[in-house]
């Protein structure tokens, strides 16, 4: 586990090394602030259908572009969404944060350039 005072190590996709995926992986990369950013407002704005779908999409996209571990965390929200969406239960706000705030951060993981 990182130090609280030391940033995460930037996230490489499992496709670093293949220069046919190399375009394609740096353009998903480029197009991650811009998701997470229509994510944290869909999530301010309690849009949570509107999140549910960007996370279902990002968990397809995140793991086809060697980035399982958001694809994982994606799911985990989108599930989480769902879950919250059937029961109609304010008490699992506090886990869909968490998990929320765990995408945005391997997702910040994945823009950093060190």
């Amino acid at each position: 586990m990182p130090s609280p005072y030391e940033p995460a190590p930037r996230m490489n996709s499992e496709f670093a090394t293949d220069p046919e995926m190399a375009e394609v992986v740096e353009l998903f990369v480029t197009e991650l602030p811009a998701r997470i950013a229509a994510m944290s407002a869909a999530w301010k704005g309690r849009h949570l259908g509107d999140l549910a779908r960007m996370a279902h999409q990002l968990k397809g996209a995140g793991a086809g572009y060697g980035f399982p571990t958001i694809g994982k965390a994606a799911g985990a929200l989108e599930a989480g969404l769902k879950r919250l969406e059937a029961a109609n239960a304010a008490a699992s706000v506090d886990r869909l944060a968490r998990e929320f705030s765990e995408l945005v951060e391997l997702c910040g993981r994945a823009c950093r350039t060190k």
